[in-house]
């Protein structure tokens, strides 16, 4: 594999936890856009779309992004790497459209933690299964515990938010989606990640995820587009159009970080991230309804103390042997 510099967590934590504040950002934008639009799909396309035409920008203008450019073709061609890894955007896509059809009927509090439940599950088994960049990582006491603290965490968080949204049956099936989508964000960094080592850099990798989300967002709307007609009018104002960068270094930062964190520990800072993002929002911008209580405020601090516990060295004879 192709020599990548290795973050030390000190560096490497801190950048998980700043990209995971985009998330709520992302996610605020794009719900205020697919309301104005009363399209969700549409807006989540406008949100790849401007995603992908910066990811061109800065491939074609940067040095390191058209060195990575010049790495693709015979990347994929020499086959460094399974040629499914290209289409991780598709995950990407797949969980936004679980946003879009689900969060209506389970709110957005029970969609998170179901999404989470899966990403921190899915995190450990990608880990120890040396699916990521990093090679195989042991599952220890420690980052079970820490897995544990960080749903927990999540769950603490979002409660007052819970209220309302029902126990019944009804709810699996819909609760299936979000949870299949943070199963799958776990792969997604790892093909990503892959992919940025042997690009040289995640630029290409970035680039390369938001063609292939955009390429099924594009191919599911033209068909809602046949069935329901067309959206409402663009809005003017230029924040509606800032989802696509909050992804972008959402992805970028992931891919970077997975091969010297590992999968478990990169989700378990962006996860912490988001929560923080989220407190954020709710304190500066509130919607209505928005209720900020203790609970709030202690499960990023809960997050932030899961994963302190999942990086102390409780195990380093144990990891070096495995």
């Amino acid at each position: 594999m192709p020599h990548a510099r290795h973050l030390p967590a000190v560096i490497g934590l801190p950048l998980a936890v700043v990209s995971g504040v985009a998330i709520p950002l992302q996610s605020r934008i794009n719900g205020a856009l697919g309301q104005t639009l009363g399209d969700g799909l549409a807006a989540a396309l406008i949100s790849f779309g401007t995603g992908l035409v910066l990811m061109i920008l800065i491939s074609l203008l940067f040095p390191r992004g058209r060195a990575g450019l010049a790495q693709l073709v015979p990347a994929v061609r020499e086959r460094r790497f399974p040629r499914i890894y290209l289409a991780a955007g598709t995950i990407g896509a797949l969980f936004v459209f679980s946003q879009a059809l689900t969060i209506s009927l389970l709110g957005v509090a029970l969609f998170t933690v179901a999404a989470v439940m899966g990403q921190t599950l899915s995190g450990l088994a990608v880990d120890r299964a040396g699916i990521g960049p990093g090679g195989r990582r042991v599952i220890t006491p420690m980052r079970v515990i820490g897995v544990l603290l960080t749903v927990a965490a999540v769950v603490w968080a979002v409660s007052p938010r819970l209220e309302g949204t029902g126990t019944t049956a009804a709810l699996i099936l819909p609760l299936l989606l979000p949870i299949t989508a943070g199963i799958l964000v776990s792969f997604q960094q790892a093909m990503n990640g892959t992919a940025a080592v042997h690009y040289g850099t995640p630029i290409t990798a970035t680039l390369m995820h938001f063609i292939a989300g955009s390429s099924v967002l594009l191919l599911a709307w033209l068909v809602k587009l046949l069935v329901a007609g067309p959206p409402e009018p663009l809005p003017e104002q230029w924040w509606y159009y800032l989802g696509g960068p909050m992804g972008c270094i959402y992805i970028g930062i992931g891919a970077l970080l997975v091969r010297s964190l590992g999968v478990l520990l990169t989700g378990l800072g962006m996860i912490a991230g988001q929560l923080l993002g989220s407190l954020a929002l709710d304190l500066v911008i509130p919607t209505p309804g928005t209720v900020v209580v203790f609970a709030t405020v202690a499960g990023p601090i809960l997050a932030l103390g899961a994963i302190i516990l999942t990086t102390l060295p409780w195990n380093r004879g144990l990891q070096r042997r495995s």
